[in-house]
């Protein structure tokens, strides 16, 4: 009889806790027949256990079963719902796109006769501009004049950058030349301004007719799709990238802004075109402007004088300043030698106590001499307190004289070229001021 080594296998138990055999009764090997015969022992199951397991094994397949009927009921039902609800969300996008298609044209209609209207206005009012050059040509020099001066004084440095009689001036000449250059018949100014208008409002009114024929062509493309069009595919993106564009009802307010922006500018168009040119205006205008150029001269001399008044008066404060420097230094050299001085005196005291603190016994007593020595010593360190407390004060005294003078000397180069700009720059350009013969127009 052949010997073989019998392995044991892992224990399987089918059964509840509850009914399990304890663990000693199912550690203990059971005795098997044929190789225990010949003196071998194996752990191998036993028929309760053997039970236990098909039964467990016949309970997970009931289980399964039951489960993939519940899978299968759910999945027929769910495919059915989700074939009805794609065909009907399909039909209703159609529809939809239907309807879009239509709202689109509308707007294309709306759009195209505000541009039609515009054009047309557009090159009625450049039939104007020509008449309307002529006249404005004598307002151009004090213009520029204005302009030139108000942006050389914005050069001005620091503190001296304010708005001053001399800016108001310059600032309501520019105003009275922009309302001469109106009284022209709306001016040139205006007629080239609305005609940019009108060709911006109608650039705008273009771009969304563009936009929108675009669409429409977009649109009735995507209403011509089915099922069984060849053409279509799969764009996993495409619906993650519309919750970056506007809604309807931005949609429907953007055409209808640039619609009534049309609007406005037609009517501007009309008003303007309609309005009759005052001659009669041309001499009233030419006074102003003249009586406005006396009033920014005498504002510029009135400035310029103010400007050498204050630098004086500034330069004045910079010697004061320089001399107060001068003598602070001096201050403060003085008290770093008193300091100084104090050092040996301080020494000697101290010297005193640590040698007397050397006695023995009952010589270590707090005598006359230990008294005055401890007061010497106080005294001594308060004073050197005090005088060191003054230094510092002196110091940051002296630092702010520095500030002082820095700032002073800043400010004076700040009226220096303040001055160079009002007097040197702008009252010399101004002097190339037309005169009332040139802006009449001869």
């Amino acid at each position: 009889m052949t010997s073989e080594v019998l392995v044991s296998r892992p224990r399987f138990d089918g059964r509840d806790v509850g009914q399990a055999e304890p663990a000693a009764a199912l550690v203990a090997p059971q005795p098997s027949s044929g190789a225990a015969t010949a003196g071998y022992r194996s752990a191998k199951y036993t028929p309760a256990e053997w039970h236990s397991n098909n039964f467990s094994i016949l309970q997970h397949a009931v289980s399964d079963r039951d489960e993939a009927r519940r899978i299968r009921a759910q999945s027929k039902t769910l495919y059915q719902e989700a074939e009805a609800a794609t065909q009907w969300a399909q039909a209703e996008g159609t529809r939809l796109l239907g309807e879009r298609l239509q709202d689109i044209h509308l707007w294309k209609s709306e759009l195209q006769r505000h541009i039609e209207q515009l054009v047309a206005e557009t090159d009625l009012l450049l039939a104007q501009k020509t008449r309307l050059e002529k006249a404005l040509d004598a307002t151009e020099i004090p213009y520029a004049i204005a302009t030139d001066n108000l942006t050389c004084r914005e050069r001005r440095p620091g503190p001296d950058l304010v708005k001053d009689a001399v800016e108001e001036e310059l600032l309501k000449e520019v105003d009275l030349i922009r309302s001469v250059q109106a009284l022209l018949k709306k001016t040139t100014a205006q007629v080239v301004s609305q005609i940019k208008i009108n060709r911006e409002a109608k650039l705008m009114l273009e771009l969304d007719w563009s936009d929108k024929s675009q669409a429409y062509n977009f649109d009735d493309r995507c209403g011509r799709y089915n099922n069984m069009s060849p053409d279509t595919q799969y764009h996993p993106s495409s619906a993650s990238m519309q919750d970056q564009v506007c809604n309807h009802t931005s949609w429907v307010k953007f055409t209808q802004e640039n619609l009534s922006k049309a609007l406005q500018e037609l009517q501007a168009t009309k008003d303007l075109r309609w309005e009759r040119l005052v001659e009669r205006v041309l001499q009233e205008t030419s006074q102003d402007l003249q009586a406005q150029c006396s009033r920014v001269d005498r504002a510029f001399s009135q400035r310029c004088a103010e400007l050498i008044a204050a630098k004086a008066h500034l330069e004045q404060h910079l010697t004061q300043i320089l001399e107060q420097i001068g003598v602070q230094e001096k201050n403060t050299v003085a008290l770093q030698q008193a300091i100084h001085n104090k050092e040996a005196p301080l020494r000697v005291v101290q010297s005193r106590l640590n040698l007397r603190s050397l006695r023995p016994k009952m010589e270590l007593c707090r005598d006359e001499p230990q008294l005055s020595l401890e007061g010497e010593a106080g005294q001594i360190g308060a004073t050197i307190a005090s005088l060191c407390q003054q230094l510092s004060e002196a110091r940051g005294s002296l630092s702010r004289l520095e500030e002082s003078r820095m700032a002073l000397e800043k400010d004076i180069m700040c009226k220096t070229h303040s001055l160079l700009i009002d007097r040197e720059k702008c009252m010399a350009y101004r002097q190339r001021y037309p005169t009332i013969s040139a802006m009449l127009g001869y």
